[in-house]
């Protein structure tokens, strides 16, 4: 999850624009998608993944890192969505990879998936994983915090409970002034 230093994941109207989002974040994404077994989306940010990455390979300008990115994506990384309003339409052109689950499906279908070998990565989908974190389903957070006040509308942690984390790491970067903090959740 990108943030900027005061706790906002987009703008005032949902302005992503305004996000202190350089290619590191790019870098950062890319290695946490190699590293994963799964992706795990809500409907909206689903959509706005499935809307960008399959043209990222015929465009030009996009750095290394998004080429990587989009490289999983084409290679089918399984992809589950947590929605009532998606239909396989919706899922083009990632369908054969993609698994679309029902919001009264959703805390049986992480369970399983985090029995599982493998990592399950969640980006975006603040209001998903604020709701599996309430349901104990949520084990770890990587939060990359730029240098900007955004000033947005909802907190990033808008609706989550209160949750008891332990820092694992903290990892900088030479050429950004973001960094990412990686937090465990406390079993309690």
């Amino acid at each position: 999850m990108a943030i900027g230093v005061d706790g906002y994941a987009e703008g005032r109207g949902a302005d992503m624009s305004v996000m202190p989002l350089d290619d590191t974040f790019n870098v950062h994404n890319a290695e946490r998608i190699r590293q994963a077994e799964t992706l795990l989306y809500g409907a909206k940010t689903f959509r706005q993944m499935v809307g960008y990455w399959p043209g990222v390979p015929e465009e030009s300008g996009h750095s290394e890192a998004e080429q990587e990115i989009a490289g999983y994506m084409a290679d089918g990384k399984p992809v589950y969505a947590i929605s009532d309003s998606l239909t396989e339409e919706d899922t083009k052109p990632w369908r054969d990879q993609t698994t679309i689950v029902r919001r009264a499906d959703a805390h049986a279908t992480v369970a399983a998936l985090r029995d599982r070998d493998g990592d399950t990565v969640i980006f975006g989908s603040r209001t998903t994983w604020a709701d599996l974190l309430k349901h104990g389903l949520i084990d770890e957070f990587y939060l990359m915090i730029g240098p900007k006040l955004v000033a947005g509308d909802v907190p990033v942690f808008d609706g989550a409970p209160v949750t008891d984390l332990r820092l694992v790491d903290v990892k900088r970067f030479a050429d950004s002034e973001s960094v990412v903090l990686h937090y465990a959740v406390r079993a309690g």
